[in-house]
């Protein structure tokens, strides 16, 4: 007769949650800054031809983080893990890793991209400063589908913060990134 514990479960979950995050290449080996800041060009390249509109938020906003590659995993306990850079005035002036944990009914892996607008100086210099940001409801989130347009006149742009997930692939259904921790690196 087995006797299975759910600290055992748990363990189990979460060991396989980590296998998979840690099989898929999502830049954790990435040799430097200059990886970061050319992942990070191409994916605002791919962001502004995709959705015009996106350039118009970005120059409405005094800084952008931009995350090319999100991976998530999870099998009941899941995690998440990116890097990527602060762009101020169109120059990188920092360096981020993403990360995120969670509980509940999920399994599957996904990747995507994300850029962080900060619509006012308040707003960057809170994330700028602080030990480690973590993004909550204050977070707006534009959406963005294939093939439509958002244009950032229809957008809140009075919200601090403006949150674009994208380029989605992967079986978890929906991105978000509510509850993610953001901390500055030395690449």
């Amino acid at each position: 007769m087995n006797n299975y514990s759910r600290r055992g479960f748990l363990l189990l979950a979460a060991g396989g949650a980590a296998t998979a995050l840690a099989a898929c290449d999502n830049g954790m080996a990435s040799t430097g800054a200059g990886t970061i800041d050319a992942r990070v060009d191409t994916t605002l390249n791919y962001l502004y031809s995709n959705y015009p509109g996106s350039r118009d938020l970005a120059d409405k906003a005094v800084g952008m983080l931009v995350m090319p590659l999100v991976t998530e995993a999870g099998v009941v306990v899941g995690g998440a893990y990116g890097r990527g850079a602060l762009r101020v005035g169109g120059a990188t002036v920092d360096y981020y890793s993403q990360t995120k944990a969670s509980v509940g009914i999920q399994f599957g892996a996904q990747q995507y991209a994300h850029v962080l607008f900060f619509m006012t100086e308040d707003a960057l210099g809170e994330f700028r400063y602080s030990p480690g940001w973590v993004a909550g409801a204050d977070v707006k989130y534009a959406v963005l589908n294939e093939g439509d347009r958002f244009s950032a006149d229809t957008l809140s742009t009075t919200s601090p913060v403006i949150a674009t997930v994208f380029g989605t692939s992967g079986l978890i259904v929906g991105a978000t990134i509510e509850g993610t921790k953001y901390s500055r690196i030395i690449p």
